[in-house]
């Protein structure tokens, strides 16, 4: 029998790695996320299962961990608004980092201060506290902030700041490098996690709202890498394929997001960016005077019009206004009028934010066109219709080298022949900085909650 499980399991785990990999695949595209999702849990729940019939567990705790998991996640998956969407990603990946934080944390006691085991244990084990215990901490942080728990501003020490991670980060590394001494006390591998938890937070309290859905994906690989040190420790293949899937992907799409917003990771992590309001009267030389708007006007403009942009941004998230958006593209479509929607990579709060927004109001694929792909079609669009949407529209980051967004590339909605904003108010975005898009002459504002100012174009359209 044992000889029979020493050749399943190994084949288990490859056929669980596929399904990972295949998985992730699906995920590049919308048509195809929710058939990745699937395939990869269909290969996790393969990994388990050779877990389990390879190692001595207790099944009462299993069972109870099981029962513990599903009371917490199976209500969040199924009843979380979407908006809040990115705070439970954030919130369930620091979950997984404090985990592995905890399991570095049973090793060193189970081996009794890591007495004789191999140095690559050690090493991997105190790594994943430290990366663990920063993911957990920072990932607690990150859901604050976009839960409005703690404020979307930097919080931070000022120019001590930087010193005093490093000092955390220095002093979570000596105490790693005690702990792993063998036979040490301890106390020392409380103080790499400790040490490890307040370099976490103090790290994210500094960064500003903007830069939140970069820190989400930089906490995720974090996250990863500490699943696959871990997973080395404890020689558990699943463990080390699949963090480093996790860190590997996560990696990338820090990446990506960081040049979607051209900033460097480095400078995201120094923070400082977002939570600073520019407020109107500030003598810039930009005429502050905006031009209000009616649901009927904004309708005949649309009406008439050849081409019709949508750019979807937090607010429409917020008034869960993308079925009325969808319903209103249909009466323009009906009428003749070509509607598009452009995705900027940083809109929402994660992403593929207002991707998923809309695939949910079962808006075309097609339509949705990624930033690159409609920048340029802005200057032949007859009306942009900017629903939620306020720093990813901002032409001060092409104009003003002041701004703190300065560089970072926008969709260029203020080349359309005319600009119709939805917005509950003037407040500024996520970025807080007020946004010159709003005093253009060819901009107009509809003032009201998203989906029934939506609503009410929509009405309107059906009577012309």
């Amino acid at each position: 029998m044992d000889a029979v499980l020493d050749s399943l399991v190994p084949v288990l785990y490859i056929v669980a790695f596929a399904l990972f990999i295949y998985g992730l695949m699906g995920l590049t595209g919308p048509k195809t996320a929710v058939r990745g999702n699937w395939i990869a849990a269909v290969g996790m729940a393969v990994a388990v299962i050779a877990t389990l019939l390879q190692v001595e567990f207790n099944w009462l705790l299993i069972v109870v961990g099981l029962v513990i998991g599903a009371v917490l996640g199976v209500p969040s998956a199924r009843w979380v608004q979407m908006t809040a969407i990115p705070q439970m990603v954030a919130l369930f990946n620091g979950v997984g980092g404090g985990a592995v934080a905890l399991i570095a944390w049973s090793e060193f006691r189970t081996t009794a201060g890591f007495t004789d085991e191999p140095t690559y244990v050690i090493v991997a084990s105190l790594f994943a506290a430290i990366i663990g215990s920063v993911s957990f901490w920072g990932s607690l942080i990150a859901f604050g902030k976009l839960q409005e728990i703690l404020s979307g501003r930097p919080i931070g020490l000022g120019r001590a700041q930087q010193a005093v991670n490093g000092l955390l980060l220095l002093g979570a590394i000596v105490s790693a490098v005690l702990a792993g001494a063998g036979g040490a006390s301890e106390l020392w591998i409380v103080a790499v996690l400790v040490l490890a938890a307040a370099l976490g937070v103090l790290v994210v309290l500094p960064i500003g709202g903007a830069d939140m859905p970069v820190v989400i994906s930089l906490l995720n690989a974090l996250t990863g890498l500490s699943a696959a040190a871990v997973g080395l420790a404890l020689d558990n293949t699943a463990m080390i394929v699949a963090g480093m899937i996790v860190g590997a992907s996560g990696s990338i799409l820090t990446n990506l997001m960081a040049s979607a917003m051209n900033r460097s990771i480095p400078a995201i992590v120094a923070g400082g960016f977002g939570g600073t309001t520019t407020l109107p009267g500030v003598d810039d030389g930009v005429d502050r005077t905006v031009t209000s708007t009616s649901a009927a006007d904004a309708a005949i403009q649309m009406a008439y019009a050849s081409q019709v942009i949508v750019v979807p941004g937090y607010g429409m998230a917020v008034a869960q206004a993308q079925h009325a958006v969808k319903d209103m593209a249909k009466l323009l479509e009906a009428k003749g009028v070509e509607v598009k929607y452009a995705i900027h990579p940083v809109a929402g709060r994660m992403p593929g934010h207002m991707n998923v927004l809309l695939a949910e109001a079962d808006v075309s694929y097609d339509a949705l066109k990624e930033m690159d792909e409609i920048n340029d079609e802005f200057s032949r669009t007859d009306v942009t219709l900017v629903i939620g949407a306020n720093d990813v529209t901002n032409p001060a980051a092409r104009s003003d080298s002041s701004s703190p967004i300065y560089g970072m590339p926008i969709l260029n909605v203020d080349e359309s022949r005319s600009v119709i904003v939805f917005k509950r108010s003037m407040s500024s975005g996520f970025a807080g900085i007020d946004n010159p898009l709003f005093y253009a002459d060819n901009t107009s504002m509809l003032f009201g909650d998203a989906k029934k100012s939506v609503a009410a174009v929509a009405e309107e359209l059906k009577a012309l």
